[in-house]
């Protein structure tokens, strides 16, 4: 359940009388007192939702060109092939899979 659900809750529990104008208010404020919380003990934590990226590598086994596909595949767990045929379909289609290539093979760092 979301945040959004349970002040909704809350608020439904308070319009039926179950909650009190005081509970309601202390239990608002305790639900987004945790959330605060969780957010900045994600920020203490250095979580960042990019870390991950930085593993990405273009393949030095698996290439034809400059290994972007092999990098591609390895880092999303799909075989080269298919990413091979989507730049081919993005070439044939809308022409920009030759741009898209070039920069990936400039900004994407080789695997050590």
């Amino acid at each position: 359940m979301n945040i959004a659900d349970e002040i909704k809750r809350l608020h439904e529990l308070h319009q039926s009388g179950a909650l009190t104008d005081a509970e309601f208010a202390q239990a608002k404020e305790k639900l987004l007192s945790s959330l605060n919380a969780n957010a900045s003990q994600a920020g203490a934590n250095g979580e960042n939702p990019f870390a991950h990226l930085n593993q990405l590598r273009r393949s030095k086994t698996d290439q034809w060109l400059g290994g972007v596909c092999g990098g591609l595949g390895k880092f999303t767990g799909m075989e080269t092939w298919i990413w091979r045929l989507m730049f081919f379909l993005f070439v044939a289609c809308f022409g920009f899979g030759v741009v898209a290539y070039l920069l990936a093979w400039i900004f994407i760092p080789e695997e050590a």
